[in-house]
């Protein structure tokens, strides 16, 4: 799984590759740590077997190196647990709890361990926590908000571990082993300012360099950004900043920011040149505090060039750090983004604030298109859409856009859900919506369900929301497909019915048809064959009013499938008739084999063998006319079967040797092809907007 993002309060920085030994201090915490995992618990005091995962806390405020301490008693302890580790986060940026089915199911990917789409919090859980049993794997889940987020993940295994890192005690999980973090010590401190002043500020002033470690209470992330002051101002003197610090303690103007972070943070923002304090105060509306050039570059405006500069710089100050990307993506510290709201929300207007916003989602739109259309390529017009876009906004081949989609994926969903709960910004949250679909169905197809069904959720959201039916319709009838997908048919079809009501309440046609057919498949499904044909039925009429000839033939044919299940083989032959009829005046000459196929089917099953053998014999001349090798080979195969009941097993064998030679021919003859899924659906967008 994929690394999250941690806080900036590790005990090194963030602004560079971390060496060997970047990790400084915490010898007693790590110490106390390695002894709780070997400690007996209550069970096993008592005899009985643990009979769930160990769990380690790691307490401390955001930016105190709680995050950096877990990684280094994971890096530790990695080769104890031969089936890996995981790692999720459990906290947005701005603190609000990540879902637990959305942690599981990214845990269960990790696992590679299918996680149906749509499936509920409770059975992901329980799925997890099997997939888990029988292992010994370490969880890392770094910000918790609460005890039940991590209890809900606790594997039932005890030879796994699990990491915890919050703000405080996990109440109500038995065993946990707590360990709570402050500052650094002086010496592990003064070491990190040592990495960003270089050597000779520490040692021509060392007693500077205790007093401002004093003044930040041995913060890591408080020393990590006053060291990337110092280091952006090699003339400056320890003792500079030491003394600002302390005036500030004391009584200064700025002493009502409250803590050294805060403190620390405005004379580094207040320092800035205007155009990248607006960069960075803008980075607190960044989805799930994810940024890249062109995010920043939309919400503050400007150049990505420009922006791509600030970021580089707000790195080397500290204020980001880059993400383990191939991207070049940067994370906003957890500890920093209260600070860079407030900032926000006291420098900027709520309206600009709501622009900044917009001109981030239409970025993301446009990039999507951009991702979309690069795999369109061999039509003309998708090539002339491509090269009208910006040269920033065009992505080299098919292969880059997939990469960039994939490693996107987190900053794209969030930003859908925000654009969602925004409320005020629907017509770009459905655009976004409708180009987030296209994109996934374009590079990732069906392996995306998952996120295709919590976008086609958010879609319903917002169709409910403004009263758009149409819209309403297409997500319940895309959401019901994943459901029926996922075996969860009665789910589906409710969500089909549902689908219907919209569709009729929009007036559309296609969608009313649809539903009804859908309604009719669910049904099928459910054993219930005759509500199946009548819903077929009703779906049928439609088509027929509108004159959709071939939709309409391959209707004839379901109702024909739905009466042979239930035993009405009259039904079913006439209705397989009328398919055939009609594929035969549509020209559909592979359709009308197929369709006489099944016929001879139905005849064999309601005991008519002499008629399935002429019916046989037409389709296999059909299907020889259509060139579909392997339905002759199929309907050969079924001569020969009706020939040794009719008691001709000489016939029958030279059927059976002319449909293996027809399979040989196609073996030689035809290269692979990729089958197609056959559990592919239909994605339909909520906008034709391109």
């Amino acid at each position: 799984m994929t690394d999250q993002a941690v806080d900036t309060g590790g005990a090194g920085p963030a602004a560079r590759p971390a060496p060997e030994d970047h990790f400084l201090g915490r010898t007693r915490e790590l110490k106390q740590l390695c002894a709780d995992i070997e400690r007996a618990g209550l069970d096993t005091l008592s005899g009985r077997k643990a009979p769930r995962a160990r769990v380690l806390l790691i307490a401390g405020r955001p930016g105190s190196g709680r995050t950096g301490l877990a990684e280094e008693l994971v890096r530790r302890i990695a080769d104890r647990y031969p089936d890996g580790v995981l790692r999720a986060r459990l906290s947005e940026p701005d603190g609000t709890p990540v879902p637990v089915e959305r942690v599981a199911r990214d845990l269960l990917a990790a696992l590679s361990q299918p996680a149906p789409a749509g499936a509920a919090e409770d059975d992901l859980a329980a799925s997890l926590r099997a997939a888990l049993a029988g292992r010994r794997a370490l969880l890392l889940l770094d910000d918790a908000a609460g005890a039940e987020q991590v209890d809900a993940l606790i594997p039932d295994a005890p030879d796994c571990l699990v990491v915890a890192v919050s703000c405080g005690p996990l109440t109500g999980i038995a065993n946990v082993r707590p360990c709570t973090v402050g500052g650094l010590d002086t010496k592990s401190a003064v070491e990190l300012l040592t990495r960003y002043t270089g050597s000779v500020r520490i040692t021509v002033d060392p007693r500077s360099a205790e007093s401002l470690v004093e003044a930040c209470q041995a913060h890591p992330a408080t020393l990590v950004l006053a060291g990337g002051w110092l280091a952006a101002r090699p003339q400056a003197a320890v003792s500079d900043l030491a003394k600002r610090m302390h005036t500030v303690a004391d009584g200064g103007v700025e002493a009502a920011d409250g803590t050294p972070l805060a403190r620390v943070f405005k004379l580094v923002y207040d320092e800035l040149p205007g155009q990248a304090a607006r960069i960075l105060r803008l980075l607190s509306l960044a989805p799930a505090g994810l940024i890249d050039a062109h995010t920043a570059s939309a919400l503050a405006g400007c150049s990505v060039e420009a922006a791509r500069a600030a970021l580089e710089d707000f790195v080397a100050h500290g204020l980001l750090h880059a993400a383990d990307s191939p991207l070049p993506e940067y994370g906003v510290p957890g500890c920093l983004h209260p600070l860079l709201r407030a900032a926000a929300e006291r420098r900027e207007r709520p309206a600009e604030l709501q622009l900044a916003r917009a001109r981030m989602l239409e970025r993301t739109v446009r990039l999507l298109q951009s991702c979309r259309a690069i795999t369109e390529t061999d039509s003309p017009q998708s090539r002339e859409k491509l090269q009208a876009m910006p040269p920033a906004l065009r992505f080299p081949n098919p292969r880059a856009a997939a990469d960039w989609l994939r490693i996107r994926r987190p900053a794209l969903l969030a930003s859908a859900r925000l654009a969602v709960a925004d409320g005020e910004l629907d017509t770009l949250a459905r655009r976004l919506l409708s180009q987030l679909v296209r994109a996934l169905a374009a590079h990732v197809g069906t392996q995306a369900a998952a996120d295709l069904y919590g976008v086609h959720g958010l879609v319903l959201d917002v169709a409910e929301r403004r009263g758009l039916p149409r819209e309403k319709a297409a997500a319940l009838l895309n959401l019901g497909d994943l459901d029926a997908q996922t075996g969860r048919t009665r789910e589906a079809l409710a969500r089909y019915r549902a689908a219907l009501d919209a569709a009729r309440e929009a007036n559309d046609p296609y969608a009313t048809g649809r539903a009804m057919e859908s309604v009719g498949g669910a049904h099928q499904e459910l054993g219930d064959y005759d509500r199946a044909a009548d819903w077929f039925g009703r779906a049928l009429s439609e088509r027929l009013a509108r004159g959709e000839r071939a939709e309409a033939a391959r209707l004839y044919g379901r109702m024909a499938t739905a009466h042979t299940y239930a035993g009405r083989y009259g039904e079913a032959l006439r209705n397989w008739r009328a398919a055939a009829a009609a594929y035969r005046r549509s020209g559909d000459v592979a359709s009308h084999a197929r369709a006489l196929s099944e016929t001879a089917r139905v005849q064999e099953y309601a005991g008519r063998p002499q008629e399935s053998l002429q019916t046989c014999l037409e389709a296999v001349e059909w299907a020889r006319r259509a060139e579909d090798v392997r339905l002759q080979a199929a309907l050969q195969l079924r001569l020969a079967d009706t020939l040794e009941r009719l008691g001709d097993p000489t016939a029958a064998r030279l059927h059976r040797s002319a449909a293996e030679h027809l399979l040989d021919e196609e073996t030689a003859e035809s290269e692979p092809r990729p089958e197609r899924d056959a559990n592919a659906c239909e994605i339909r967008s909520p906008s034709t907007e391109d």
